[in-house]
């Protein structure tokens, strides 16, 4: 039997906002576009968080250094060009026509504070894992910023595409959290008000230097339970919702209302478990669970076949996917003679999700956990909450937890490194000869060697199990028949590059 503590208050939101003037003000009139998430963002500095719904929000309101277009090519953004002196320094010319939103001059001494903030250590990014191995940046003019890398990095334009810059003026002035709650950004959309637990409302920046925005207005909603963020898109009160499901999608294809657009992603869906604690410190526990779950059943049965299974926390689209890995074979009898072998038979672990993740997966995988024997008690909390958990020393983290990660990097590194490596606050893992596998695949511009490395570090990831890769995720959106826009595998939200037809 799968015990459920539901922690989350967000499920009333819904309800709030179902009766709220929110919900009479559609997105017929083409001034505003209305997206229904499933939380509100935890955090709207880009520097302070890394989970999708403040990404989706946070990315219109700045620019990064460079980006990716829609075929996933990195492209100019506020560098417009950039050349590499040796194999640990590089130079970018940045745009001398940008403004931030109260008006001020974006500079070299912006792009340069941003790198050097989201690399301090004090300030404690959750993003450090990526950027780390960026030990200096200064403005070398007045439009120029000189970077350099503790070594060679293979990935480091790869990651510079999700560096947001800040303007160093206001974050100096008012402080971090005051920041946090009236961003500045130079993007095409500016803060414009956030209720917080209901929406975040952002206008359009008249005076962007690139492409503007088609909508005067946009309000990120949030709506955890999907059965509302579908309701409100066949009565036309939504005009974009994220994270569908297959079932869901289904229903949207007859409503003539709305549509679903799918994207396969660079996402792997994943079960961690830890292994600082019992009883998950036994392999042969560890074992156990990767051989109850049905990984093909998973996709076709829960997940409509939109997504494809995996034996390692890589997927096609990243450069260090090794062909051939093989995990552990499903073979639910195994695992529960494994768990009463260890004698685990009856141990109660604790399961972290969040509702941004499909609760159907997360129900499917605490039933084959119970079938071998352990008892799976789901702990369902907001997405901060559950961040904060799996973010924290290897001791207190949760025994096992549900993810989705993408690095939005197409670099393996981006997804290993943190979650994996014993110096990000993402792993449990402390294992010398595996940070040893990756600090020195992210150190050479060696591509053979970076291969080799990682393909020890999956079949370690296959044999040791300190997490069982599950699945290349498709991300599902419903959108109203009007809206044309084509989702992009790094699950980028650019409304931007959104419009809207009759």
């Amino acid at each position: 039997m799968i015990k459920l503590k539901h922690r989350s208050t967000a499920f009333a939101f819904a309800l709030a906002i179902a009766c709220s003037p929110l919900a009479l003000e559609t997105a017929i009139a083409k001034d505003l576009l209305v997206i229904d998430l499933v939380s509100e963002p935890s955090s709207l500095d880009p520097h302070r968080q890394w989970n999708p719904d403040s990404y989706y929000v946070y990315r219109n309101i700045f620019d990064n250094l460079i980006t990716r277009d829609n075929d996933g090519n990195i492209v100019p953004q506020i560098a417009t060009e950039w050349r590499n002196v040796s194999d640990t320094e590089i130079v970018f010319t940045i745009r001398d026509d940008v403004t931030f939103h109260d008006g001020e001059k974006l500079t070299a001494e912006d792009v340069a504070f941003s790198i050097s903030r989201i690399t301090d250590p004090e300030f404690g990014s959750p993003q450090l894992g990526q950027f780390n191995k960026i030990v200096s940046a200064e403005a070398t003019g007045e439009y120029e910023v000189t970077l350099k890398t503790d070594g060679a990095y293979p990935v480091l334009l790869a990651q510079l595409v999700k560096l947001s810059i800040v303007p160093k003026h206001v974050v100096e002035s008012v402080g971090d959290d005051a920041f946090n709650e009236s961003p500045v950004g130079s993007g095409p959309y500016m803060f414009g008000e956030w209720q917080r637990g209901v929406s975040v409302r952002l206008e359009r920046n008249e005076d962007y230097w690139g492409d503007k925005g088609e909508f005067v207005s946009a309000e990120f909603r949030a709506v955890p339970d999907a059965a509302t963020r579908i309701a409100n898109l066949q009565a036309g009160e939504t005009d974009l919702a994220v994270t569908l499901d297959s079932d869901m999608a289904m229903q949207l294809e007859g409503s003539g209302t709305a549509k679903a657009l799918s994207v396969l992603t660079e996402r792997v869906g994943y079960m961690k478990l830890n292994p600082a604690r019992a009883p998950f410190d036994d392999k042969r526990v560890r074992q156990a669970v990767a051989q109850a779950i049905d990984k093909e059943g998973i996709v076709e049965g829960i997940l409509g076949g939109y997504d494809e299974p995996v034996s390692q926390m890589a997927t096609p689209a990243h450069f260090g996917y090794v062909e051939g890995v093989e995990s552990y074979p499903y073979d639910p009898e195994a695992a529960r003679n494994l768990i009463e072998e260890a004698g685990a038979i009856g141990q109660t672990i604790t399961f972290a999700t969040s509702p941004t993740f499909d609760q159907r997966i997360v129900q499917a995988l605490a039933q084959m956990i119970n079938d071998t024997g352990l008892v799976a008690e789901i702990e369902l909390t907001d997405m901060a909450t559950y961040l904060q958990r799996v973010q924290s020393a290897p001791e207190d983290q949760p025994y096992a937890a549900f993810g989705r990660w993408s690095c939005a990097c197409q670099d393996v590194d981006g997804v290993l490194h943190s979650l994996l490596h014993s110096s990000s606050s993402w792993s449990s893992l402390r294992d010398p000869k595996i940070d040893e596998l990756l600090d020195s695949a992210r150190n050479t511009l060696d591509e053979e060697a970076r291969l080799a490395a990682y393909a020890e570090v999956a079949a370690y990831v296959a044999e040791e199990v300190p997490m069982v890769p599950l699945y290349q995720a498709a991300i599902i959106y419903g959108a109203a028949q009007q809206l044309e826009w084509q989702p992009t595998s790094n699950e980028s939200m650019f409304l931007n590059r959104m419009s809207w037809s009759d």
